[in-house]
Parts: C-alpha cells; sequence; structure tokens
C-alpha cells in the first residue's frame, strides 16, 4: 500500500507545486511554484471541458448504462440454468477481460464510416462518422458495452445473497415479479447496488480507453480527465500542471467515494 499507492499519491501532490517539465531547464531544475497550477486549470476553459465531459461520459456509461443493463442481465438471468446461459455469460465477461487495444480494433472498425459494420446493418443513415458525428455517445456505448460484465458479476453475486424464502412468501402472496423486484428485491440488495455504482463510477471516472478510439476528439468533444493530464503533462511535458490535475481527479474521486458511503451509512441505519 505505502509502495504502489501512497508513496505515488504524495509525489504527485509535491509535483503539482512545482513547475516541473519533460524537457528544458524546468525538467533539471523545477521550481516550487505553490498552488499555481491549480490557480491555471480553474482559470482554463479547456480543464472545465474535459470534466463535464467526464462527469457526462461517467453518468452516461457508469451509473445508467452499466449498472442498469448489469442488474437487468443479472434479474433475467438469475433462475435460469441451461449451457445456453453459460454461453450468454461467457459473451458478456468476454467483452470485459478483453485486452483494450483489441476492443479499440473492434470498434473502430465497427464505427467506421466508409465500410463499418454498423453503416453496413443500417443502410438508411449512409456513410456516417460515427466517431466524428457523434463521438461522445460512440464512447459512451461503447463503455457500456466493455463493463456491463462486471456490473453484471456484482448484481449476480446480490441476488443469489436474497433468501429464496422472502420471494417464495411475495409469491404466495399473489406480488408480481415487478412487485417482488421493487418490494423484496431492491430494498435487501440496495447495499450492494450502491457498491457497484461507487466501484463502476470511479473506474470509469479514470479510464483512459477512449483515447484510443477519439484521442479525445474532435474539437476536444471526447477529451475526458485522463486524457486531458496526458495532453498536458506528455504532450506538452507540463509535468507539474500534468500532476496539479492529477491531485484534482484524485480530491473528486474521493468525493464520489464519501458520497455513495454517506448515502450507504444512511440507507442502512
Amino acid at each position: 500500500m505505502g509502495v504502489f499507492l501512497i508513496f505515488p499519491a504524495l509525489w504527485t501532490l509535491y509535483l503539482g507545486l512545482t513547475d516541473v517539465r519533460l524537457t528544458g531547464v524546468a525538467a533539471a531544475d523545477p521550481q516550487f511554484v505553490g498552488i499555481e497550477n491549480y490557480l491555471t486549470a480553474l482559470s482554463d476553459s479547456l480543464f472545465y471541458n474535459a470534466l463535464i465531459v467526464t462527469l457526462l461520459f461517467v453518468l452516461g456509461s457508469a451509473v445508467i448504462g452499466q449498472t442498469v443493463l448489469g442488474f437487468l442481465l443479472a434479474w433475467a438471468l438469475r433462475g435460469w440454468q441451461s449451457p445456453v446461459r453459460r454461453g450468454l455469460e461467457v459473451l458478456v465477461i468476454l467483452a470485459w477481460i478483453m485486452p483494450d487495444s483489441v476492443v479499440a480494433f473492434l470498434w473502430i472498425a465497427y464505427l467506421d464510416g466508409d465500410s463499418g459494420t454498423l453503416n453496413q446493418l443500417l443502410p438508411f443513415v449512409g456513410e456516417t462518422e460515427w466517431l466524428l458525428e457523434h463521438a461522445l455517445p460512440a464512447i459512451i456505448v461503447f463503455n457500456v458495452w466493455r463493463g456491463t460484465a462486471f456490473a453484471m458479476l456484482l448484481f449476480g453475486a446480490a441476488l443469489n445473497a436474497v433468501p429464496p424464502s422472502h420471494l417464495e412468501t411475495a409469491r404466495l402472496a399473489g406480488a408480481s415479479a415487478v412487485q417482488q423486484l421493487r418490494d423484496v428485491v431492491l430494498p435487501t440488495i440496495r447495499g450492494h447496488i450502491l457498491t457497484a455504482l461507487l466501484l463502476v463510477s470511479l473506474w470509469t471516472f479514470n479510464l483512459f480507453t477512449p483515447y484510443l478510439l477519439t484521442q479525445g476528439g474532435p474539437n476536444f468533444e471526447t477529451e475526458v480527465l485522463p486524457i486531458y493530464v496526458f495532453r498536458e503533462a506528455f504532450s506538452h511535458g507540463r509535468l507539474g500542471y500534468g500532476a496539479a490535475i492529477s491531485a484534482i481527479m484524485i480530491l473528486i474521486n474521493l468525493v464520489i467515494a464519501l458520497f455513495y458511503i454517506h448515502v450507504l451509512r444512511e440507507r442502512t441505519s
């Protein structure tokens, strides 16, 4: 924990207070600049753009997409014991365990405007450049496809923890499937739901994979905060500024985690 987590975090905080660069004089002899990097970030419109894009990306793909679809898949497969179910689970999980570079190549080919698979399946849309004309929705759908398996596994384990006697009692009382879900299942696994939301939200917030699809374009429409940090720290060589943005990301992650923990404690008290 100290070597791989605490020390890098503290080192990042320190670098964020300096003007260290990748090359030049500041690389050999960085100077302490205090909160100058943070003030620069707060006055940079591209930082706010990256923050808004990141929040939309997390809301669309993690909070709404992966969580909802993952739960629906886990609910639909909860009592289905057959080889077909195992095959479906393998296909869904395969999307999660494939290397990022392979997945990105597949989706670039799928969404290509000239000869992409999606345009072939939807001939009425013409030669639509999905990664240019609908860039943010495209990476949101991509991440939903990519991460739903993780949410499905979490919810599958949660649904297995629901006592069968509770569902049987509700069924004998005449409750429909929707009523069982609303009155028995959701209250029982609400802690698991919040935990799943926390994990997929933090994972998505720090995701760099969209860079493999769009490199943050077009016109910064898909430049999430990890891509913004990469561009400033390595493309522009401003390591100190990139470290300051990373520290802000750590703070935002902490706020998200504390919010979920607060809601979880309220639900369980």
